[in-house]
């Protein structure tokens, strides 16, 4: 018999969706945010030959990256995508770097329908490499929602095993 998915309520069987989340930076959440991508690391096959083998190739697991996270935010006054931007690269040049502040670790946070924290992920080391203050405007189209995006590079990621599976009822 397999092992339930989930073990502190084995009567669910359906997964967390992924609309319930939450990202948090400077130990708040962000507002009106609307979409993250992946969570994506790979790691490099280094292949090699043994000398007394030349006909058989070894691979061993070489260096890791992690994928850059893109974060979308609906228009809101919430500055915290350029605030953390700009501390990066701003209009007065290199001498206004924060390079003390730069660097942030975020969290991301997976809910369950109750909005209770599920599941939750570290990210170490993050900065701001891209940042789009505001979307294409178009007067033509009454129904499209202003859109903020911030694209940001890090050091790794891994989950936070102090958050347990909430008990459901």
């Amino acid at each position: 018999m397999a092992a339930p998915i989930f073990p502190a309520n084995a009567h669910r069987y359906d997964p967390y969706r992924t609309f319930m989340f939450q990202v948090v930076i400077d130990g708040k959440p962000v507002a009106g945010l609307k979409k993250m991508s992946v969570l994506k690391k790979s790691t490099e096959a280094v292949k090699w030959r043994s000398a007394g083998d030349p006909t058989h190739e070894r691979v061993m697991p070489g260096g890791t990256s992690y994928e850059p996270i893109t974060l979308e935010q609906g228009l809101t006054h919430d500055p915290v995508f350029e605030n953390w931007a700009n501390l990066v690269n701003n209009i007065q040049g290199n001498a206004a770097m924060s390079l003390v502040n730069y660097r942030k670790d975020i969290v991301l946070n997976v809910l369950n329908l109750q909005g209770t924290i599920a599941i939750a992920y570290q990210v170490k080391r993050a900065w701001v490499s891209e940042f789009q203050a505001l979307p294409e405007f178009d007067a033509g189209t009454m129904n499209a929602v202003g859109i903020q995006t911030i694209t940001i590079q890090h050091e790794g990621w891994r989950r936070d095993p102090a958050v347990a599976e909430p008990a459901e009822s």
